[in-house]
């Protein structure tokens, strides 16, 4: 019969414990802490808040911890570990390819620079008798061959206007010696026919006489 109530006690202690233990576990998951959804930190909180004091046979007191706590943590570990080196070599390899891209992207823009500027070049520069040359210089040059030509423009004319006036005193000196001679000419024909009249007039005297 005392067996039987020692029995009896037991059994309703390891209820109670059991009773308690969930009820503790209960407690902690609503606080956060549990080995299967939370952070690796909550985790270790919830092993160190699980582990018990007890007294070695030294007389000091040391802490014991479920081993089964501890695999769970280790493998938790582990994986949250492997999920970070595999995050990181994803992020590496993302940072690989976008250090590539933007070395071709330098790359790109380099070689559009370099097109951009042959074509600004090209395009302010011109070819004249196989010889680029700018555009400014051009515009100087071709501003000094008009200006030239101009110049000879302007000496033509007034060279055309001054041998046209020579031309025109020529003409009327010409035209004025042309009257002259032809005024003398007549003069001279009339002296001529004087002197043959009066010729003939002393002839026909020397006849009569």
């Amino acid at each position: 019969m005392k067996t039987l109530n020692i029995l009896t006690i037991a059994l309703f202690m390891l209820c109670g414990f059991h009773t308690l233990q969930a009820q503790t576990e209960t407690n902690d998951e609503e606080e956060g802490l549990s080995l299967n959804n939370s952070t690796i930190d909550d985790q270790f909180e919830y092993v160190l808040k699980k582990s018990g004091d007890f007294r070695g046979l030294d007389g000091k007191m040391y802490e014991s911890v479920k081993r089964s706590n501890l695999l769970t943590l280790k493998a938790h570990t582990k994986d949250t570990l492997e999920t970070i080196r595999k995050n990181l070599a994803d992020t590496q390899t993302i940072v690989n390819t976008q250090a590539e891209e933007i070395t071709n992207l330098k790359t790109n823009l380099s070689n559009t620079q370099e097109t951009l500027d042959a074509t600004n070049k090209e395009k302010n520069n011109i070819t004249l008798f196989g010889m680029p040359m700018s555009k400014s210089s051009y515009n100087v040059l071709m501003w000094s061959v008009i200006g030239g030509l101009l110049a000879l423009l302007l000496l033509f004319i007034y060279k055309f206007r001054n041998s046209n006036a020579v031309t025109k005193e020529a003409k009327k000196n010409l035209a004025e010696i042309e009257e002259e001679f032809d005024e003398h000419r007549r003069t001279a024909l009339e002296r001529e026919q004087k002197v043959r009249r009066q010729l003939q007039d002393e002839i026909n005297k020397q006849k009569g006489s």
